[in-house]
């Protein structure tokens, strides 16, 4: 599948993602991840192994788009406006 991640064109499949992905770690992360395989990986980890570029040249919203078409499970958290007023004080 033909995607653009910070204004450069990729030809991502599944199978490449997931042997690009293996063997490495995921790092620890609070916010959007892509689950290969039994792994839960951050968004820019992933996106920083498959284009090869530095974290900040792309969004993590790119990436995410990116996996979910190819059929990887992705989850978003809410921002920290989102959550009840009283827990948002504790999270901070």
């Amino acid at each position: 599948m033909r995607c653009v991640i910070a204004r450069f064109p990729f030809d991502l499949t599944k199978s490449g993602v997931l042997e690009s992905m293996k063997g490495i770690k995921p790092e620890p992360g609070t916010g959007e991840s892509v689950t290969i395989g039994r792994r839960h990986y951050p968004v820019k980890q992933v996106g920083q192994v498959i284009t090869r570029q530095d974290r900040r040249d792309f969004s993590a919203g790119e990436v995410l788009r990116a996996m979910a078409r190819l059929g990887f499970t992705c989850r978003t958290f809410p921002e920290l406006a989102a959550l009840p007023e009283e827990r948002a004080h504790r999270v901070r």
